[in-house]
């Protein structure tokens, strides 16, 4: 059962640049700010399903229920990577991960640099697999980091963050326009292909390599399953700008020459279309996220190609804003949402779901 954890939003400090107080910023900026995309949204508007009057099914017979990577998930559904090394990331982490563990959904950890930089909040990581002994985790670290272990022959490092919460799985994140925009951000991106290929062939758990917001082309997706990589998160525009909540975290008079930025990036909605052939061809799975909000949303993202969704603000805000109560509220209704998609369009299960067409809405 999910404990009560509701506390108000605090008053945002911009000044640490440190890793920890990096993290919390973070975390303040996009649940307190206004740090969507300007103009650009995730494309998912675009298209529309045909509606089936004679849906000939019971709701409640409608199974919801995939596989993913050899583990059963309830849903289709990942609770995207947020947040962990800073005091308060452990109340945070640990109401996601019961939640994931109640619903059955998958979920990720925010980036664990920290956790290899300093032993002070490694509970605020291994939190989640104490309380979700049954879900599917998945560890993170970031694209130059890999890089960074990779020149030094020090990839096998990565075990400690993947040990730290029993992982399924690790995820790499590509966001050069975040480390771009961010006043501390590592700009040097050599060598990053060659870090994940290592990390593919000496960690020997599955290896997911996500975006942060701005979306991965198709370019980089066949570059990515050349190397062995067998999930790609999509993690497209529309959602979160990252570059935003970097750009706040400049001195006011930085922020309007770096404000083109803002919006850059490929729609989520794009990024499925582009990439899925591909990941269809090589038996590798697709995650869609970026700007996804809603049960419908997650409906159209399979519809596309995908294999999963993950959503992240909504959720963290729901939390934070409301606590678990809230947390709960917005899970119950994503997956009413799903289910009337799949009931409205005949859908017994994700496989048929994923089979129906979409109509380009005009």
């Amino acid at each position: 059962m999910l404990n009560e954890s509701l506390q108000p939003i605090k008053e945002i400090n911009l000044k640490s640049t440190s890793t920890t107080g990096r993290k919390e910023q973070h975390v303040d900026l996009v649940v307190g700010e206004q740090v969507n995309f300007h103009a650009v949204t995730n494309g998912l508007e675009c298209y529309r399903f045909e509606h089936n009057a004679l849906p000939e099914i019971d709701l409640d017979e409608i199974e919801t229920k995939t596989e993913f990577l050899g583990k059963h998930l309830a849903a289709p559904l990942v609770i995207s990577s947020m947040t962990g090394g800073y005091a308060d990331a452990e109340r945070i982490n640990r109401a996601l991960a019961e939640a994931a563990e109640a619903y059955g959904f998958a979920i990720g950890i925010g980036s664990a640099r920290q956790a290899m930089e300093d032993a002070t909040f490694r509970k605020s990581y291994s939190v989640m697999r104490s309380v979700a002994p049954k879900t599917f985790i998945f560890s993170n670290i970031g694209a130059v980091e890999i890089a960074r272990l990779a020149k030094v022959g020090e990839i096998t490092k990565l075990r400690s963050i993947i040990e730290l919460v029993h992982a399924d799985a690790l995820a790499i994140h590509l966001n050069p326009l975040q480390e771009l925009m961010q006043p501390e951000g590592g700009k040097d991106f050599r060598g990053v292909l060659v870090g994940i290929e290592k990390a593919v062939k000496e960690l020997g758990l599955p290896i997911i390599v996500k975006e942060v917001g701005a979306g991965i082309s198709r370019g980089v997706a066949k570059q990515l399953i050349e190397v062995g990589v067998r999930v790609i998160d999509v993690a497209g525009a529309g959602g979160t700008s990252w570059a935003g909540v970097e750009i706040l975290r400049h001195a006011e008079d930085d922020r309007t020459w770096l404000d083109p930025f803002w919006d850059w990036g490929i729609p989520t909605a794009d990024c499925i279309k582009e990439i899925a052939p591909l990941t269809r061809v090589h038996g590798c799975s697709l995650i869609a996220s970026g700007g996804i909000t809603n049960g419908l949303e997650v409906a159209k993202s399979l519809a596309l190609g995908a294999d999963l969704a993950g959503i992240a603000r909504p959720i963290i805000t729901a939390f934070m804003e409301k606590g678990e109560t809230g947390l709960r509220t917005f899970i119950d209704h994503i997956l009413f949402q799903l289910r009337g998609a799949m009931f409205l369009t005949g859908s017994r299960d994700v496989k048929a779901l994923k089979a129906q067409p979409l109509i380009v809405a005009g």
